[in-house]
């Protein structure tokens, strides 16, 4: 598949910065103070020294195979509390542009079926993880001042010496190396459009297709919170982010923030 439209070209709205190495892509958007400022800036790297997950996660990543990347954004039209929608964005974007680059090797339906985004905004396919997240916010007042988001994808990688649990690249879903660049110009495309729409207002019809993507929504699995392991049915996802598990046993629904619940 070779079909791009997203252009990776600068522009008065539009900023690609390229790196070989650095400690991480977010590490470096954080402390870059561009002369003009962009509506996004866009910077990636073959390698990064110190690449970061959620918490203390560390993302590994063989040099030149994978996409490592991070955006900038000032979107001070978002209010501190509704800020989950552009995790959401983010979300459907990159799964919207690994759904693309697999669709003549399956059906659409089971496309649809494999991949799922994992709360709050990991994508699996299957049950493996096939790209994680590190968003990280600015704030000013009650409003959103700049929003910096770390992304990670396992593209062409195929052999995973980490100890985490489930990865997958794109190359092994479909039996072959993929070239990164159009896997980034089709998540770009993706991503502005649905940026668009958050800055156009649209945060409910994202929120929609975000819950009808969710993985193991409306499934029963096991969990475990500060009390232990329990079976229960995810059945939302609060427009603050917070996840809503219904309790298999007694229906009470439990409410968590990010980290407060994992899946066993």
């Amino acid at each position: 598949m070779t079909e791009t439209h997203f252009q990776l070209d600068d522009s008065p709205w539009f900023q690609m910065i390229e790196l070989d190495e650095v400690t991480s892509t977010n590490d470096f958007l954080r402390s870059y103070r561009p002369v003009k400022e962009r509506r996004i800036t866009l910077v990636t790297a073959e390698y990064q020294s110190a690449g970061r997950g959620s918490g203390q996660n560390h993302w590994e990543s063989e040099r030149g195979k994978n996409l490592l990347f991070s955006l900038l954004l000032h979107p001070r039209y978002i209010a501190a509390e509704h800020m989950f929608v552009l995790s959401e964005v983010l979300a459907l974007a990159i799964r919207e542009g690994l759904k693309d680059f697999v669709q003549d090797e399956m059906g659409q339906s089971e496309i649809n079926a494999q991949f799922k985004i994992k709360w709050p905004n990991d994508i699996y396919f299957g049950d493996n993880k096939i790209c994680g997240m590190l968003i990280e916010n600015d704030l000013k007042g009650q409003q959103l001042e700049n929003c910096v988001m770390g992304i990670g994808i396992n593209v062409n990688q195929t052999t995973f010496l980490s100890d985490a649990k489930n990865p997958i690249s794109l190359a092994q879903v479909i039996g072959r190396e993929v070239e990164r660049r159009f896997v980034l110009e089709r998540v770009m495309e993706n991503f502005t459009r649905y940026y668009d729409w958050a800055e156009q207002g649209h945060s409910t019809d994202i929120h929609e297709l975000y819950l009808n993507n969710l993985y193991r929504k409306d499934e029963k699995h096991l969990f475990c919170d500060e009390m232990g392991d329990f079976y229960g049915i995810i059945i939302d996802v609060e427009p603050t982010g917070h996840l809503i598990i219904s309790d298999a046993i007694s229906n009470d629904k439990r409410r968590y923030a990010f980290k407060e619940v994992e899946y066993k």
